[in-house]
């Protein structure tokens, strides 16, 4: 009779670290080799998991049970706890970010561990693995691929239940390419991206609305905040002191040792250190000097509900207050939010409601980012582009851009490489250029770049029109994106042919405006565009894609640069109205395939009807291509979209059906007549 095998119970978590020892020894991956265990982490990791400038206590670094950075990609962490019911903690909310959570719980650590990496600016990405059992029977692992530091800022990976593609480069390679994130996974993130910055805007936009800072002060305080959280560094990225933390404000009461001027003079080091010309400085300071103004804003008081649970004191400044809720509520979470995203835009419009009702009051409305997004798809921008917006707002546009060039720079050269670093830094340098003539504007703007790595450097405050002409034939751009202010004359026209006087032969602009610009209210300014630049294509957009201003018609014009508008040729006209979101005031709402339109709206652009399209289209409604006039007033779709008046064979039949329904019922009329 054949004996059972009994099932050895583990005893201590070292029991579990031998299971992992014994399946990466079965791997052929070497110990202090292939990987490390927690007492012999290398000193690079160190690195990256001590300098957290986003952790309160940056004194430690961690220490991951194993730790894995012989791939290429990106390094791997593991956690192990002892038992199946310690693998992870969370609620409906999420994963559970707290100090008990993390330290007991195994996926709880390892993402911790993971998130604090890049926090640390050493990586971009990790794979974070947690794992834990009470025997070899009952181990259970959960691997998720971390590309953000932000406790939102990864993704389960729920096909991956073993440790074997830590196997070799090949298993790796396999691994990677499912686990990074899709265009559809990213399409998504910006948008929930957005509906979560919206909704801290709105707790944000009423804790200052209690302690009286006014509506065009809070955005100054967002972005001067979010400056002085940033690690302080030289051009050379070598690091001169930590960014401010909430721990740091501790709410002295002297003048020169007050929060507010804490917040102040860090900014102030921040931008000296990063070599920001005096200028440019004099005018951001001007605006940040809001923060410290006040001295009663820098006396202790109760706390607000909206920071009660954050500040273990129970009383604060009101600056401390508020830089607290950004600390915990935005800057913890930039990396995740990042990418395409507008954050101090985001801010700026939510503020904005509060502060014009309606919002109908100013020009300025800032463009989605989904759209801007969407826009430098179509313009095709990429590692070589230099792009230029003249009404550069908060730099949406400019965001967009360098995304999507720092992407095309990566794939190109890969992921870390000297060269790829070389061309990032030239990408923000050199290729990205911005004016904008609003004082508050342009330092959102200027602000939004230093957070995605400085970028700041060609973004002017002045006229566009009267700005020097040599910025302009300096810079040689060759993409245009614009947003106009819609008060402006003709509905901002003059704006994107100024800036294609300006591009380089074979430029492509873009712009997003009031579609009455192409349709009569700016015939002087379009008939003289056509003179010397093409129109390309029209796209008809959502009535109610700017909110709070919905109802607002826009539409989208590409053109090109310094070749005149043949008139033998045909415009592409393409119907975008519905493009699968519906807008309130309160959410974006999924409607109709959304992720999958924003795909194909690009593909439309390039291919017409043949476009293999996703979603459910009828691309005969939708796409038309026709020939404008000189008029410069027949840009848009509705002008061009012909009605089929032909009748059909079913036409044909219903007409005929329909007589014959008459005749009949006349007949029986006629009989019911005569026999009374």
């Amino acid at each position: 009779m054949a004996q059972s095998i009994e099932t050895i119970q583990y005893k201590l978590e070292d029991h579990v670290n031998d299971w992992v020892k014994a399946k990466l020894d079965t791997l052929k991956l070497k110990n202090q080799k292939d990987y490390h265990t927690e007492s012999a982490i290398p000193e690079h990791l160190k690195v990256a998991l001590m300098g957290r400038a986003k952790t309160q206590n940056k004194t430690n670094f961690g220490k991951p049970d194993f730790s894995i950075t012989k791939y290429t990609q990106a390094p791997i962490v593991i956690e192990n706890k002892l038992g199946v019911k310690k693998l992870i903690s969370q609620t409906k909310d999420g994963i559970k970010f707290d100090e008990k959570s993390v330290r007991d719980y195994a996926v709880n650590g390892a993402l911790y561990y993971a998130t604090g990496m890049i926090a640390s600016g050493k990586y971009h990405e990790v794979i974070a693995i947690g794992l834990a059992g009470d025997s070899d029977d009952t181990i259970e692992l959960q691997v998720y691929y971390v590309y953000g530091s932000g406790e939102h800022a990864f993704k389960l990976l729920e096909n991956v239940t073993t440790l074997d593609f830590l196997e070799n480069q090949t298993t790796f390679d396999a691994f990677y390419k499912d686990a990074t994130l899709t265009e559809d996974e990213k399409h998504d993130i910006l948008i929930s991206s957005q509906a979560q910055l919206q909704k801290y805007a709105k707790s944000l936009n009423k804790l200052m609305h209690n302690h009286n800072i006014t509506a065009p002060q809070r955005v100054l305080y967002v972005s001067g905040m979010l400056l002085s959280m940033q690690t302080v560094v030289d051009t050379q990225e070598t690091k001169i002191q930590d960014g401010l933390t909430p721990q740091d404000l501790k709410g002295i009461q002297s003048e020169s040792k007050r929060d507010g001027i804490q917040i102040v003079n860090q900014i102030k080091e921040f931008l000296t250190a990063r070599n920001i010309p005096i200028e440019k400085q004099n005018l951001m300071l001007s605006s940040f000097y809001e923060i410290s103004k006040d001295v009663q804003r820098d006396e202790l008081e109760h706390l607000d509900k909206e920071v009660a649970k954050l500040i273990d004191t129970p009383k604060a400044s009101i600056n401390k207050q508020i830089f607290t809720f950004i600390y915990h509520n935005i800057f913890l979470s930039i990396d995740a939010m990042a990418g395409h995203l507008d954050i101090m835009g985001e801010m700026y419009s939510e503020f904005l409601k509060y502060a014009l009702g309606d919002g109908k009051e100013i020009g300025i409305v800032l463009t989605p980012p989904y759209i801007t997004k969407m826009m430098t798809t179509i313009l095709g921008v990429n590692q070589e582009s230099k792009v230029m917006d003249l009404a550069t707002g908060s730099a949406g546009f400019l965001i967009s851009s360098m995304e999507m060039m720092v992407l095309d720079a990566e794939v190109h050269y890969g992921k870390e490489t000297t060269a790829a670093n070389e061309k990032i830094n030239a990408i923000k340098k050199e290729q990205l250029l911005g004016v904008e003539l609003n004082a508050e504007m342009f330092t959102l703007a200027a602000t939004n770049m230093i957070l995605r790595g400085d970028g700041s450097s060609n973004i002017h405050k002045g006229n566009t029109f009267n700005t020097p002409e040599q910025l302009y034939t300096d810079f040689k751009a060759n993409k245009l994106l614009l947003n106009p202010p819609f008060s402006f004359d003709e509905n901002g026209m003059p704006f994107i042919a100024f800036g294609l006087d300006k591009m380089e032969k074979g430029g492509l602009g873009a712009i997003i405006i009031q579609d009455s610009a192409g349709s009569g209210k700016a015939t002087k300014t379009n008939q003289a565009l056509l003179k010397k630049h093409t129109l390309k294509a029209s796209i008809k957009m959502p009535t109610d894609l700017f909110q709070p201003m919905a109802g607002v018609q826009t539409s989208i014009y590409v053109l090109e640069a310094h070749k005149p508008h043949d008139f033998e040729q045909t415009v592409k006209f393409i119907d975008f109205r519905n493009d699968g979101y519906k807008r309130t005031s309160r959410a974006l709402q999924e409607m109709d395939e959304p992720t999958k339109r924003y795909s194909d709206i690009i593909k439309i652009y390039k291919a017409g009807r043949s476009a293999k399209v996703e979603a459910d289209w009828n691309l005969d409604e939708v796409y038309v291509e026709d020939f404008i006039t000189p008029s410069g007033a027949d840009w848009n779709f509705d002008q061009h979209k012909v009605i089929d008046s032909k009748p059909t064979l079913e036409d044909f039949k219903k007409t005929v059906s329909d007589y014959l329904a008459w005749e009949v019922s006349n007949i029986l009329k006629q009989r019911g007549d005569g026999g009374k």
